[in-house]
């Protein structure tokens, strides 16, 4: 191993020939490799002659050599580069230039905020801060949490959703997806294995729940949200989305809200509240939390996912007291331990009023596109969004399947990406007769894109002249 300056840089000098022949060809081999780019500057003939235990004459002598055929180039006053591969060497046979780049896809997919709005310039402040401060932001992250993020959190989603709270129940998770297969591989450990999930409803849940061994239970969900009569006897899970129900909608009703929590009691079974948009509600104040009915029975589930970036990968439990210790225990043997650095910088955006003000500032930006696209709708005689208005995303009623695939279809021409209730999987037993939709992301574009989606869209859902 030679050392170029700051550059560690592996020579293989085995060969025949003699040393000074197997060190040509083995920096030939780093320039045509790419291993070593033009403008690479390399050490003194001295220096290398150290590192590689050479006669300095001979890396001169293999120095001048690669600088007659073209592999290096000597600068006067300065040391030896990289050149430019040699025009005669390994030159593949001119191509056409690349054809013109195609035209983006419009992305109206479910499931992602406006990236382009994450609040970057807060959140390098945060951890700027953040790295200004202790060395914990380096050391190993303990699992369920640093303990100033989990009293952010606890204040957070007391204040803002309602949720009964102490630094000691929250628990932090790398996203929901994560927080949800914890869960249920704690649940199974404890001797529950069956999960009520809502149909329609996200599939990928559907998938984590049964990776984890839980038979999932199909709950149908009408106008009042999922109907407790499908809940298993037993000890089971129910994983539910009360405050906007994905994809339908709609909002959980008090009464059932009810009947959920006296199932959990009265089955030694708990519930996930994936309270995944519970921010963004439009047309009133966001529904209040569930979990406050019985915090003993009830796990409230949040994370950054939709109100700054997927990417972020920070999402949190508020556990019960029993479930608590079994939760840590399957994060601690699995290593489920989110990064330092970003809880601390997570914890420094909530303290400051940061995330609130940017949730804020976001209600506004999607509250416009909501309304945009329910106008737009309207004027080609669509069907208008089902469900309350709320979320990052719209289901549009298509009736039927076949209308579902020819809607789907047109979207593809028109080169804009959205979601089919029955093609994305969200039902869990596909059937004929079962009503398509399309799930529309109107959250997903970039502000400059969004009039070009909703134009695109419009049209793709327009009647035939």
């Amino acid at each position: 191993m030679a050392r170029t300056g700051e550059l560690d840089l592996h020579l293989d000098l085995r060969g025949g020939g003699g040393v000074g022949r197997a060190l040509e060809n083995a920096l030939r081999d780093a320039v045509r490799s790419g291993r070593l780019a033009p403008g690479t500057r390399l050490p003194g003939t001295r220096s290398l002659a150290g590192d590689l235990g050479l006669a300095r004459g001979t890396v001169v002598q293999a120095f001048t050599q690669l600088v007659a055929e073209g592999w290096l180039v000597g600068v006067a006053g300065s040391a030896t580069v990289v050149g430019a591969l040699p025009a005669a060497v390994d030159h593949a046979p001119d191509h056409p230039p690349p054809p013109s780049p195609p035209t983006p896809p419009i992305d109206l997919r479910p499931g992602r905020p406006d990236l382009t709005a994450f609040p970057r310039a807060a959140w390098a402040g945060a951890v700027r801060r953040v790295l200004g401060g202790s060395t914990a932001a380096l050391d190993y992250a303990a699992p369920g949490g640093l303990p100033r993020l989990r009293a952010a959190v606890a204040e957070h989603v007391a204040r803002t959703r309602g949720v009964r709270a102490d630094p000691d129940a929250v628990v932090v998770t790398a996203g929901f997806t994560q927080a949800l297969a914890l869960l249920a591989r704690t649940a199974h450990a404890l001797g529950i294995s069956r999960a009520a999930v809502e149909d329609p409803g996200f599939a990928l849940h559907r998938r984590v729940l049964g990776a984890a061994g839980q038979v999932v239970v199909p709950l149908a969900v009408d106008a009042r949200g999922a109907d407790p009569a499908g809940f298993p006897a037993g000890p089971a899970i129910a994983l539910l989305t009360p405050a906007h129900q994905h994809p339908w909608g709609v909002v959980l009703a008090p009464a059932r809200r009810t009947a959920v929590v006296e199932w959990a009691r009265r089955h030694d079974g708990f519930v996930v509240e994936d309270d995944y948009d519970g921010e963004f509600r439009y047309d009133r104040q966001p529904v209040g939390a569930m979990q406050p009915l019985d915090p003993d029975r009830v796990v409230f589930a949040g994370s950054a996912s939709k109100t700054l970036a997927p990417g972020v990968r920070i999402g949190w439990l508020v556990v019960p007291r029993w479930l608590r210790a079994p939760l840590r225990e399957e994060m601690t043997t699995s290593g489920a331990a989110v990064p330092a650095l970003d809880q601390l910088a997570m914890a420094d955006l909530l303290s400051r009023g940061e995330y609130d003000r940017h949730v804020r500032r976001m209600r506004l930006v999607y509250r416009a596109r909501r309304r945009e696209l329910g106008a737009r709708l309207a004027a080609v005689a669509a069907p208008p969004p089902a469900g309350v208005a709320a979320g990052l995303h719209a289901l549009l009623p298509l009736g039927s399947v076949e209308q579902e695939r020819r809607a789907l279809a047109a979207a593809e021409r028109a080169g804009v990406l959205v979601h089919g209730l029955h093609s994305g999987g969200y039902w869990h037993t596909p059937a004929p007769q079962r009503p398509g939709a399309l799930v529309v992301g109107y959250g997903t574009p970039a502000a400059h894109g969004w009039r070009r989606a909703l134009d695109a869209l419009t049209e793709v859902l327009a009647p035939p002249r």
